[in-house]
């Protein structure tokens, strides 16, 4: 029988903190419809930055930085079965534009924990479903390799701890670690190392994408590093006390401009959400998302239906998706 593992933000009667990845009983498969013979399935959110400063070049071609990341509940679904007939990692995907093979985060990361274990006659067949855009900022695909870690842990019953998984996932992206610390961290290094950060209540954002990509090597080629850093100490503290307001006026990206300047249509969408007045404008990462902070969801249903409105003057294909913290 197939063990089903639900989103890190499924509704719940009292607030609890999550990882991605928490067994649950049979009853609870119901958190998204699942293929048939699906032996391990997981929910990949995304995340968004809520500040992000870049403190210095390194030698190794990588920049320092620090950031506070926030999934949100917007989800890849990865499903996992053994494949008996070879010793293959096979991956499909409903995207047919995203590559499947062996440069696939979640191939390598499949790969990385079979060499891990010492054993190549592992198998699987993994199917993903993307609904996080590509290239965006919302790290789908460093939120599904540590999707892969743990479902891929789980069925081939190794019993590596989290602990584990997270330093095997620093060996292969900046951004995977976090996805062991959600549902908010405080992300330093590369972004490899990770302190847990409470959310003292959930935030509701609106997600604009447009519909083109960033690649994060440029982003970070054409960012200036600032001579005195901007501090995250009281983004994180309005964080933990749940403060709205303080959050909004305290957002930070020191991508963005380097961002706009690559691609000027994020610009373009920015002013479009200024105009409008919806509060509180961020690019995600190092982009192509914009998000606005919203009291409450109740706002941000509204904020929504007037971007997606046509009068609003988006570029043709932006997404507009509400989002939740996952708290």
């Amino acid at each position: 029988m197939g063990i089903s593992l639900p989103p890190a933000c499924a509704p719940m009667k009292r607030r609890r903190h999550w990882p991605i990845l928490r067994e649950v009983p049979p009853a609870a498969r119901n958190a998204a419809p699942l293929r048939a013979a699906v032996a391990v399935a997981v929910w990949a959110p995304a995340k968004i930055n809520l500040h992000l400063e870049v403190l210095a070049r390194r030698p190794d071609g990588y920049h320092e930085i620090a950031t506070l990341m926030l999934a949100v509940d917007r989800f890849d679904t990865l499903e996992f079965r053994l494949n008996e007939n070879s010793h293959a990692i096979e991956l499909t995907c409903d995207r047919p534009e995203l590559s499947t093979g062996p440069e696939n985060l979640v191939c390598r990361a499949a790969e990385a924990l079979r060499q891990a274990v010492g054993r190549s006659d592992l198998a699987a067949s993994i199917h993903l479903t993307k609904r996080i855009p590509l290239a965006a900022g919302l790290a789908g695909g460093s939120s599904d390799a540590a999707a892969t870690l743990l479902g891929l842990n789980r069925l081939w019953k190794l019993g590596w701890r989290t602990e584990e998984l997270a330093r095997l996932a620093a060996e292969l992206g900046s951004d995977i670690p976090f996805f062991f610390a959600l549902p908010a961290a405080w992300c330093t290094g590369r972004g490899e190392v990770v302190e847990p950060v409470e959310v003292g209540r959930a935030l509701d954002v609106v997600l604009v994408s447009p519909p083109i990509g960033v690649s994060t090597a440029l982003a970070y080629r054409g960012v200036r590093v600032p001579p005195v850093p901007q501090s995250g100490d009281a983004i994180r503290q309005a964080l933990r006390d749940g403060d709205i307001e303080a959050i909004g006026r305290l957002l930070h990206n020191r991508l963005q401009e380097s961002a706009e300047a690559i691609c000027p249509m994020i610009a373009e969408v920015r002013r479009v959400m200024e105009n409008m007045g919806v509060g509180h404008v961020l690019m995600s990462g190092s982009g192509s998302t914009l998000f606005c902070l919203c009291r409450n969801r109740r706002e941000a249903f509204c904020v929504a239906k007037a971007l997606r409105e046509g009068r609003s003057g988006l570029p043709l294909g932006t997404q507009v998706t509400v989002a939740r913290s996952c708290v």
